[in-house]
């Protein structure tokens, strides 16, 4: 009899216990989504500046959708002051003013091509060249980022263009420029040498290098 009850007081006891734990409220071990999870770092864009006649200069970057810079060189703190040659040479010293940035996703995955690794250099040198670069920007370009894309047989490389890098990136100079070309690139390894959802971009590329000219290339990885 005395087995019976210690046995009913235990099952009381352990049915009270299971729902107070249920009476727990529940919270998930998955981290909580952060916002900046959706931003994406610009990796070396390098902004060089042709003046036609040597100037003191002020030029800004702003970020009209939020972001922020993480490196520079020279020192951006609030701006940039330079005194440029009209051989591009800044301060006497730089080739070009040299950041990297994190900002918002909006970076166009639908127009682009995929290269060989092998093939890189030349798809760049090739590129580049289209879309108005010449000399040491396009050497700078290859020489920096040809030995870093090894990890993959095949890359997809989306252009990003003035348009679209002005929507989240602005540059501001304390004198107008004539022209200025932008253009990055999205690059994404991948293991096929075919994606149908892929279009090639229109070969509408040209740049007008005259007066007060600035050009500017970075990378996006993904």
């Amino acid at each position: 009899m005395k087995k019976s009850i210690l046995s009913f007081i235990l099952i009381q006891v352990f049915i009270g216990g299971l729902l107070f734990l249920g009476s727990i409220p529940f919270h998930s071990c998955e981290p909580e989504s952060d916002p900046e999870e959706h931003e994406v770092r610009v990796y070396k864009p390098n902004i060089y500046l042709y003046p036609a006649e040597k100037v003191s200069l002020d030029v800004s970057i702003s970020f009209p959708l939020g972001g922020k810079i993480i490196a520079s060189i020279p020192d951006y703190t609030e701006g940039w002051k330079v005194n440029v040659d009209t051989n591009g040479i800044i301060n006497d010293k730089y080739d070009f003013l040299f950041y990297e940035s994190e900002q918002p996703d909006v970076w166009q995955m639908d127009k682009g091509w995929i290269i060989r690794t092998t093939e890189l250099e030349w798809f760049f040198t090739e590129n580049l060249t289209k879309y108005g670069f010449r000399g040491r920007e396009i050497r700078d370009f290859t020489d920096y980022w040809i030995p870093r894309l090894k990890d993959y047989e095949y890359y997809e490389i989306y252009p990003q263009g003035k348009s679209i890098i002005d929507t989240v990136i602005s540059l501001e100079f304390s004198e107008t420029p004539d022209a200025v070309s932008r253009l990055f690139y999205l690059i994404r390894g991948t293991k096929n040498a075919t994606n149908s959802k892929i279009i090639t971009p229109a070969e509408d590329m040209q740049f007008n290098r005259t007066g007060f000219c600035v050009t500017e290339w970075g990378v996006i990885l993904k």
